[in-house]
Formats: structure tokens, C-alpha cells, sequence
């Protein structure tokens, strides 16, 4: 409890310092022209505030946030079902692993933001251009985290399991998958925001629905305070999904003991 009071606070007071700088009337004669400056670079929270009352109020915003969770949701899920499922073949497989090495590192090295405009050509200006980019963006992070955590599985636990009879499916089951599974979840949490990256950078570089569309369009009138407004709506739902992960990995992860976890004597 008061550790969330101390997290209040200081949004409090990110608030209150924002709504200060941007507002003439709130500081000294000789800082007018500063404050409408700020305000015009900065935006005022009161403003954002009201833009994304006035956006779920009149359902302007609804559509627009469908396409852009729709798109994430499908590159979060996709990315990460191939991500799994790449990781753990490789790491089962050290000669695949081997051969695609390289190719795979150079695959990771690339920007992949450039792919955008190849994948509009390829997908078209719909919403799985989008989610093209970002399953490329979520696949890497996933992959690594799985082919990793299958690799750093104890030895001693493999020539247990099999000197109890263990198939090579049981193996998969009880042994690589609960091994993998934190990393994983490590991995998920950051998928979540390169999800909403691939989204919005897609529907930057060509779109006609979408958040990612209604800030670019605010940003084309220097209207600074929808452009905070679609970026803090962003912010929320990426916070949302990311916290159904957590709930998620309490769940699977039960097993797992957590920080500050003591045995007891």
C-alpha cells in the first residue's frame, strides 16, 4: 500500500509540474511567453485529459483503437507462438542451429523498422502490413530468450529424467518447457511495447485508420495535445496487456519461488 501511495505521489507531481510549466496564469508575469511556448511544444495535461474524455465520450477513438490492438495483439501473438517454436527447435537441433546461425544474427542485426515499406508492398495498406512488422520485432526478442533458457537446462536434470524413462516428448514437456517458460515470460514483457511499435510505425508510414493514424494526423496541424493524447491511450493499453502477462506468469509460474522468498528454519 505504500509503495503504490509513493508511485501516486510521484505522478502527482509529474501532473502538477507539467499543468504548472504549460499554464501563463499560474506563473509570474515574466514567464507568459515561456509557458505559452511550453505549452505549445509540451501540450497541457488538462487538455489531453479532456481530448481522451471527448475521444471515449463520442466513440471518435473506438475504431481507430481496434485496428491498432487488433494489429498488436496479432503481431504479440503470432510473434511469440514463432518465436517459441523456432527457439525450441534450434535448441534441440545444434546442427540447424549451426547452419542458420549466421543468417539468423544477420536477420537480428538488420533495423527492421525499414521493412515497413516492403511489407506495405507486399501486405498492402491493411492491417497485416502492420502486423507483419511487428511479429518481426516481437519474434527475435522471444527466440533468444527460449533458444537460451532451453539451452541452460541442468544437465543433471536431462540424465535424471532419462534414467526414469522419460520419452524425448516428456523431456519436451516436463523439463525444456518449464525451463524456458520464465525466460519466456522475461521476453513477453517487453514484446508487449515492440508490438505497439510495429502497430504505430505501420500506420505512420501508410494507413487510413488507427491510433498510430490519429497522431500523425495531429501532428500534420501541430495539434501537440492529440499527439500526448494518442500516445498516453497507447501507453494505458500497453500497461493493460502488459499486466495480463503478469497475471499469466503468476499463474503458470507458481513453481518458480519469487524475490524475497525465504525458506524458513
Amino acid at each position: 500500500m505504500k509503495l503504490r501511495l509513493y508511485q501516486l505521489a510521484l505522478l502527482a507531481a509529474v501532473l502538477g509540474g507539467w499543468h504548472v510549466l504549460t499554464s501563463p496564469t499560474l506563473l509570474p508575469p515574466i514567464y507568459f511567453s515561456n509557458a505559452n511556448q511550453a505549452a505549445f511544444f509540451f501540450g497541457e495535461p488538462i487538455k489531453v485529459g479532456q481530448r481522451i474524455v471527448d475521444w471515449f465520450v463520442t466513440g471518435d477513438i473506438l475504431i481507430h483503437l481496434g485496428v491498432t490492438l487488433f494489429e498488436t495483439l496479432m503481431a504479440f501473438a503470432l510473434g511469440t507462438l514463432g518465436g517459441l517454436g523456432v527457439g525450441m527447435w534450434l535448441a534441440l537441433s545444434p546442427t540447424a542451429a549451426a547452419v542458420l546461425d549466421p543468417y539468423i544474427k544477420a536477420l537480428n542485426s538488420m533495423p527492421r523498422v525499414i521493412l515497413a515499406p516492403i511489407f506495405s508492398v507486399w501486405f498492402g495498406l491493411g492491417v497485416w502490413s502492420k502486423v507483419a512488422l511487428g511479429f518481426t520485432l516481437v519474434f527475435f526478442i522471444v527466440f533468444f530468450n527460449v533458444y537460451q533458457g532451453v539451452r541452460e537446462v541442468s544437465p543433471n536434470v536431462l540424465a535424471s529424467a532419462r534414467m526414469l524413462g522419460a520419452s524425448q516428448r516428456q523431456l519436451l514437456r516436463h523439463v525444456y518447457l518449464p525451463s524456458a517458460m520464465s525466460w519466456v515470460f522475461s521476453s513477453l514483457h517487453t514484446s508487449v511495447g515492440l508490438a505497439f511499435v510495429g502497430a504505430v510505425v505501420g500506420e505512420y508510414l501508410g494507413s487510413a485508420r488507427g491510433v498510430g493514424y490519429l497522431i500523425l494526423q495531429a501532428e500534420g496541424t501541430f495539434d501537440i495535445n492529440t499527439v500526448f493524447a494518442g500516445i498516453l491511450v497507447l501507453t494505458g493499453f500497453a500497461l493493460f496487456l502488459d499486466a495480463l502477462v503478469s497475471v499469466l506468469e503468476k499463474r503458470l509460474m507458481k513453481w518458480q519461488p519469487r524475490g524475497g522468498e525465504t525458506e524458513k528454519v
